[in-house]
């Protein structure tokens, strides 16, 4: 299974992205994917998730602000980011917890892609 993401770039303070990440390989089903982030020198902190169903959850520093929502029928993940602050400067990655058999799920991470919010 793999995690590819992409949409990442440099944009000016208020600007937009859109955050793609599509999984591949050979497995059941995904359930919960969601969005990561990790600024230089801090920590890998949730930024946003979305359960097979269910409601969306959000970091609060991004609510109001971003918009998480998946394709199912493409197992693709993404991320509306509005608003843009430079703190939101960080590498993002991608996860998702995927039934790789019926009894047995796991965790994957995408690669990660840049996103530089300019002042």
């Amino acid at each position: 299974v793999q995690l590819q993401a992409s949409g990442g770039g440099l944009v000016q303070a208020g600007g937009s992205l859109r955050l793609s990440c599509a999984a591949s390989g050979s497995f059941w089903g995904i359930n919960d994917m969601g969005w990561y982030r990790q600024a230089p020198g801090k920590q890998r902190e949730m930024v946003a998730g979305i359960p097979t169903g269910g409601s969306s959850n959000y970091a609060e520093s991004v609510k109001g602000r971003f918009t998480i929502s998946r394709d199912n029928a493409k197992n693709t993940v993404y991320l509306q980011m509005n608003s843009l602050k430079p703190e939101d400067t960080a590498v993002y990655y991608c996860n998702a917890k995927v039934e790789v058999t019926r009894l047995n799920r796991i965790t994957y991470w995408g690669k990660g892609t840049q996103v530089t919010v300019s002042s």
